[in-house]
């Protein structure tokens, strides 16, 4: 399948060395039902997040379309299997950043963001599964406990260093510290590395192209590497692992989980077709928040990356928002160029009319400019700026 930046996520792959234990990822075990707590730890931790949900539930965050939850749901099934899928309870959250989680007690968090990143049920399906594997193997819990053990013993280290303030005893305190949160940053990888293996081991057990999880990790490097760029900022090397990472490298990530893919499913389809389907009423509010956050690079990237499918309106006017948001005057031009390819696709389209028209104002076309936006108030004349935008068009009567 081909994607924008391809060849750099391939470049990237070629370079790392896949780890030994990196073979294709075995079925999962037989799901035993969902874990119940044990001991008084355990059991408040589940109140705890069930307090969370309790709140969650309640959140404006919270996107409550019934069609697009019972989809993302289906995807989670169609990777995990329907037993282990009924223990999760899913919430989907107008988050524009690329991410889920899975706690304890069954709570699912999707964040929108990830879903604009995703291409295809597969890719989704790799991230869900990934996720799903923490909550299988109890890997939060497990963290919780080695880092409360961790700091009992740095609390008693830092007693007895106060009881003998030499210099050999702080350099000694010091280096078990170190040593402390390095082996915790190093257990929290463990268990990122572990997540993957799962997540691949579903998807080799379902009816979806496990390959595609590597290309997940391929794009995610091409849109940090695409933002960097923009930045002016150093290009980042997605090999090296700093000492807090609590992930592995990306590079890392993305060979792995090629490698653990079953060869024998490379030709299984990956629901890409439908998942555009199901994305499509939601791709402009989700581009929307993309654009807000200010990121010019990778929301380049994103955009670029969709339309590689084919240009649409949405592509088109989204384009149009992201380079007259910047206000560059050549960014102007370029928008009102995208605009135009927007409405020559959807005349019906209010924004970009609305776009059209406060671009061409700023690079001195107001005729041009005024009947946009007159367009714009024609085809949308309840819309909340419209005072504002009839105080930039002249009376009746008045010349330009």
């Amino acid at each position: 399948m081909k994607r924008f930046g391809a060849a750099i996520g391939g470049a990237l792959l070629a370079a790392v060395t896949i780890p030994a234990a990196a073979q294709v990822a075995p079925l999962p075990p037989p799901y035993v039902g969902a874990y119940q707590p044990q001991g008084v730890d355990e059991i408040g931790w589940w109140r705890e997040d069930d307090e969370a949900e309790r709140e969650l539930a309640a959140s404006p965050l919270v996107i409550r379309d019934e069609k697009l939850n019972a989809y993302i749901k289906r995807v989670l099934c169609s990777t995990v299997g329907e037993d282990r899928c009924r223990a999760v309870r899913m919430y989907i959250m107008r988050e524009p950043t690329f991410g889920a989680t899975m706690v304890p007690n069954g709570t699912m968090r999707v964040f929108s963001g990830l879903l604009l990143r995703m291409r295809s049920e597969a890719e989704l399906g790799a991230v869900l599964g990934h996720e799903f594997g923490h909550y299988e193997q109890r890997h939060g819990l497990k963290r919780f406990k080695a880092t409360r053990s961790a700091t009992d013993v740095l609390a008693w280290g830092a007693l007895l260093a106060s009881m003998a303030p030499t210099y050999d005893v702080r350099r000694s305190y010091s280096d078990l510290r170190f040593s402390i949160y390095g082996n915790l940053f190093l257990y929290s990888r463990d268990n990122e590395r572990e997540a993957d293996r799962l997540g691949i081991g579903y998807l080799n057990n379902s009816s979806l192209r496990p390959h595609a999880a590597s290309e997940v990790w391929q794009n995610v490097m091409g849109e940090i590497e695409a933002s960097a760029r923009v930045k002016g900022l150093k290009k980042p090397n997605f090999n090296s692992i700093a000492f807090t990472a609590s992930h592995p490298p990306h590079a890392e990530r993305a060979a792995t989980m090629a490698a653990l893919a079953d060869p024998a499913a490379s030709s299984r389809g990956d629901g890409a077709e439908s998942y555009r389907e199901a994305m499509a009423p939601w791709l402009p509010i989700f581009l929307e928040d993309q654009i807000k956050l200010n990121d010019f690079g990778a929301s380049e990237y994103l955009i670029q990356s969709l339309a590689e499918g084919g240009w649409t309106a949405p592509l088109w006017f989204a384009r149009g928002e992201l380079y007259r948001l910047r206000g560059h005057p050549r960014d102007l031009v370029n928008a009102a160029e995208f605009y135009q390819s927007a409405i020559q696709l959807d005349p019906a389209l209010a924004g970009a009319h609305r776009g059209l028209g406060l671009s061409l104002l700023k690079t001195a076309r107001p005729s041009d400019g005024q009947a946009a936006l007159r367009k714009y108030l024609e085809l949308k004349p309840e819309a909340s700026d419209a005072g504002m935008i009839q105080l930039m068009l002249p009376k009746e009567g008045t010349p330009n």
